[in-house]
């Protein structure tokens, strides 16, 4: 996917750029390197102490990128030095020369970073199926390579994005045990949102001490509540790639060896913070997207149930263009749980918009005015709620409206 520099800004879009703390151990950059023909930055450069151990969760599309397929194979080895992610192409679709343009930026950058080609990681995004050059990746590094620092997390974000309208970051301090810690990342993603144990593109990085195992269920865990919380427009994407970075520079800190290990506590809690503050600014940037949707689900089976029902409202296009008109038609948030695949109560289904009570004991409620509820959905940021009456469990999910920008950014996307 090619960017568009004169492309406008979200309406859901952050005020500014956050203020990153940087990680004591990575150094990133990202620069434009000629693979977009727009002149945008393109290429991104995350430089890692030696010695960083690295967890990741990757698009379970049968249809996966090379790079997702380069990165699956060397993950278990859980030691990273660097990351390298272009934009513009997704290297996805390339049959043998998408895997020698890996083995040849793999190759170049081991060299560079003097370290195992296995503990290079990449990630692409863009066009799907358009071949890039063997070398056309490898022979950029060195440009990027130069301009490294502890504190370019704007460049770094920029880089990735491809039909993103702002670049997204996010930042905490937090503590392990007495110890205290940086958690500090960037993500892109605005259409293809619908990711399946993975995100968009997200990189992650803490100066935490923590072994690869301990990192590696603390991400899924995070990853189910945010990454794969949030849908734009329900695709799920061919390179999917989310990536958890601790360079152990904090040598204070205690050692943990259990994932469940009480004084991970506050650091998981932050974590998950982070990867909701990005996922929740994918959403922001959704493509067209004129207003914000957060849908609560009570009462489900279970946690992955209410989950389930609340992507299946998420995901139907009549509820996201419903929201888009302002229009308060809550019978299309009946049909999307009626057809989710998971137990729900039609008989004691209650349904809220804003706080405003829509429906009780399987009924239109007795004192529902339509008018309080239409002035409501001309807010830029909508929340409904779901009480499916069968059990105790709840999620939230969130998504954006669907309006007639999204087709016009998808009809012209190549052209």
């Amino acid at each position: 996917m090619a960017n568009n520099t004169n492309i406008e800004i979200s309406p859901l879009a952050p005020k500014k750029f956050p203020n990153i703390n940087p990680v004591p151990g990575l150094r990133l950059c990202g620069q434009a390197v000629g693979l977009k023909s727009s002149g945008d930055k393109d290429l991104m450069i995350a430089e890692l102490v030696k010695g960083t151990k690295i967890a990741g969760v990757m698009t379970n599309s049968r249809c996966p990128s090379a790079p997702v397929d380069w990165c699956r194979t060397i993950l278990p080895k859980g030691t990273a030095r660097a990351i390298i992610v272009n934009s513009g192409n997704a290297n996805a679709f390339t049959g043998a020369s998408g895997n020698q343009v890996v083995t040849s930026t793999v190759s170049r950058a081991s060299k560079l970073f003097n370290c195992s080609p296995n503990e290079i990681y990449i990630a692409s995004t863009g066009v799907i199926g358009e071949p890039l050059l063997e070398d056309e990746i490898a022979e950029k590094l060195s440009k990027v390579v130069t301009r490294l620092s502890p504190t370019s997390w704007k460049s770094a974000s920029e880089a990735i994005m491809t039909t993103d309208t702002f670049a997204k970051a996010a930042s905490t301090k937090t503590n392990i045990g007495n110890s205290e810690v940086i958690i500090s990342g960037f993500a892109k993603g605005s259409g293809m949102i619908a990711p399946d144990m993975s995100t968009m593109l997200g990189f992650i990085f803490t100066n935490a001490r923590l072994p690869a195992q301990v990192l590696q269920k603390l991400l899924r865990r995070a990853a189910e509540s945010s990454f794969n919380s949030i849908t734009v427009d329900g695709d799920t994407s061919t390179s999917d790639t989310l990536f958890l970075c601790a360079t152990g520079k904090n040598t204070r800190q205690k050692r943990i060896h259990k994932s469940n290990d009480p004084d991970l506590k506050e650091f998981y809690n932050s974590l998950e913070s982070v990867c909701i503050n990005l996922a929740k600014q994918i959403v922001s940037d959704g493509e067209g997207a004129q207003k914000f949707i957060t849908l609560n689900v009570f009462g489900a089976e279970s946690k992955r149930a209410a989950r389930a029902i609340g992507l299946s409202v998420a995901n139907s296009p009549l509820v996201k263009t419903a929201v888009a008109g302002e229009d308060p038609n809550w019978g299309r948030i009946i049909m999307a749980v009626g057809k989710a695949g998971e137990k729900a109560d039609r008989d004691r289904l209650s349904i809220s918009i804003g706080g405003i009570p829509i429906t009780d004991k399987g009924q239109r409620a007795s004192d529902y005015n339509e008018a309080v509820v239409a002035s409501y959905m001309k807010n830029r940021d909508i929340e409904i709620s779901l009480d499916v009456g069968v059990g105790r469990s709840k999620a939230t999910v969130w998504t954006c409206d669907l309006t007639h920008k999204y087709i016009s950014i998808n009809a012209d996307y190549r052209s």
